[in-house]
């Protein structure tokens, strides 16, 4: 069960809300059916500034169930259209932090593939090239560095240029340097609790009323032994 004290609020202003989105959370509602974390803000906004009636809450963008990290709503619509807009144009630059089991082969690199989503299986797939069968396929690009190794285990910083879904977990894989925990895509075996090691650690941006840039940054799983060892030891 949510609970509304669950809820870690990164930066709040008029326009913008921000929240570190515990893994397992949904972001917006889906076929199970489940609360997800648009309605639990509705309900932090309502309660907070003892709002009448509906509340706006706009969803500009989502990360994956099983992924923890930021996740950024809008809080007017005008606030949402120029969000929207600024995600659509590529102007946010993401940052995320990706515990692999394997070490990749370049300590940085810029990975471009063209991804096809499954859409009945929810699977994306990944290919170097698009041929007949694949002309649908998006271009996905992006770049990770290798920050440190501890305990067998790499910690990768990732800045995707596209948006795809999924898109950081296929392409890790297709490296052989599946995330920790998702069988989805290639690890040997789940995380106890169905979460994987994918963290939204960081978004940056210019705010678009107050037109000043800002980062707005997420503290990975405290309750994650792995997760505690690497934010003690590495920095962004």
């Amino acid at each position: 069960m949510l609970d509304l004290k669950n809820i870690k609020i990164v930066y709040e202003d008029n326009h913008l809300i921000a929240v570190n989105k515990p893994a397992g959370w949904l972001v917006q509602g889906d076929a199970t059916g489940d609360t997800p974390l648009s309605e639990y803000m509705k309900q932090y906004i309502k309660l907070r500034y003892k709002k009448p009636g509906d509340v706006f809450l706009g969803t500009i963008h989502r990360i994956d169930r099983p992924v923890s990290g930021v996740v950024i709503f809008a809080r007017t619509s005008k606030a949402l259209t120029r969000m929207n807009k600024l995600f659509q144009e590529r102007k946010v630059k993401k940052t995320y932090w990706a515990v692999t089991k394997e070490r990749p082969k370049d300590i940085t690199g810029k990975l471009t593939h063209f991804l096809l989503k499954d859409h009945t299986k929810n699977v994306t797939k990944a290919y170097d090239t698009i041929g007949k069968r694949t002309s649908k396929a998006k271009k996905s690009v992006l770049t990770y560095e290798l920050l440190g190794q501890m305990d067998g285990y790499c910690l990768l910083k990732i800045n995707p240029d596209t948006g795809r879904s999924h898109q950081i977990r296929v392409q890790l894989s297709m490296i052989d340097c599946p995330i920790k925990g998702d069988i989805k895509y290639g690890f040997r075996h789940p995380n106890d609790d169905g979460s994987i090691h994918l963290h939204s650690r960081s978004m940056t941006f210019v705010h678009p009323v107050k037109k000043e840039e800002i980062t707005i940054k997420a503290d990975t799983p405290k309750s994650d032994f792995l997760w505690r060892q690497f934010a003690a030891s590495f920095q962004d």
